[in-house]
């Protein structure tokens, strides 16, 4: 996986415009302190309650919003549905104490694209905050484990199509439609990125594919992925 300085480098010449939603004032100076010092990137409001953030969300419209789940008022899971709402082009990276598959789950379904755990913000913060300017999905590790979980044996899926593919193929192809790089998904299911290629080679010839939207949309029509 690219290091956060890595990640971040490779937007510099990017200028992103970033809200941050916590209401400890020592986590949004730490969050703002790490953000502000990427090039090109300016933390350009800060809220202190789920209502706020949303209130602040519609009258700047920030590129990204950094909110955590607990807040007074509204919880962050709510308000970035608020958000998204009112301002569907914004991507919403949510901060958590408790990576439950509760949380997880609940964070996927309100449109947030990122998670990160408060203790490891140092480590993943400005990467997930700059996959996210990408509009691509960052999940930590255990959230995507959570993720696959979740879907990768469903009710409803197409035996005739899956069958086609082993275990570990199925697994490939969940992470990959739900967003993730190679190299995220080689670092959930503990494997290196030239297999994770490898799969996605074997995958798109088993199933006859052209493209990654060809597999996204072979996930969704399987059960594999929700809409």
């Amino acid at each position: 996986m690219n290091t956060s300085t890595e990640v971040a480098q490779s937007i510099s010449a990017q200028v992103l415009r970033i809200m941050v939603a916590d209401d400890h004032d020592l986590v949004r100076q730490g969050l703002r302190s790490m953000l502000e010092a990427q090039a090109g990137w300016t933390v350009c409001g800060e809220a202190t309650t789920g209502r706020e953030a949303v209130d602040l969300a519609q009258q700047l419209q920030p590129d990204v919003v950094v909110i955590d789940v607990h807040m007074p008022n509204m919880d962050g899971l709510q308000a970035t549905r608020e958000i998204l709402a009112a301002n569907p082009q914004t991507e919403i990276l949510i901060l958590t104490l408790d990576e439950t598959r509760e949380i997880v789950q609940a964070a996927k379904e309100v449109g947030a694209r990122g998670i990160v755990m408060k203790s490891d913000a140092a480590l993943d913060l400005v990467a997930a905050v700059a996959a996210l300017a990408q509009h691509e999905s960052f999940y930590t590790p255990k959230a995507s484990q959570i993720l696959l979980q979740n879907h990768v044996h469903p009710l409803g899926v197409s035996t005739a199509s899956t069958a086609q593919l082993s275990e570990r193929e199925r697994d490939v192809v969940v992470l990959v439609a739900e967003g993730l790089g190679n190299k995220q998904v080689g670092a959930t299911l503990g494997i290196s990125v030239k297999t994770v290629e490898s799969h996605r080679r074997n995958i798109m010839r088993k199933l006859g594919l052209k493209s990654s939207a060809d597999l996204v949309r072979y996930a969704v029509r399987d059960g594999l992925v929700r809409a």
